[in-house]
């Protein structure tokens, strides 16, 4: 658990801690995700999207949750 405090809070990108940085991209991941099958409604070109895509964005936000669970957990431990 060393390893994951010491990325969360000793690794920065800006102005931010790793643990910041992998909190927004995993939200920015879920808002393109939903945003995506939305608008395919508004887009031809996004309803020639396959499924396959919805579902690896689904994967990559998963990986990025649990990695930010991952770090927010070591903290404590």
């Amino acid at each position: 658990m060393g390893f994951f405090r010491g990325l969360a809070y000793d690794v920065y990108v800006g102005a931010f801690p790793m643990i910041a940085i992998v909190g927004f991209a995993t939200y920015g991941v879920i808002l393109l995700t939903a945003g995506m099958v939305s608008a395919k409604r508004y887009s031809k070109r996004l309803r020639r999207v396959p499924v396959k895509v919805h579902r690896w964005m689904g994967i990559m936000a998963l990986l990025l949750a649990t990695l930010h669970l991952l770090m927010g957990v070591s903290t404590y431990v």
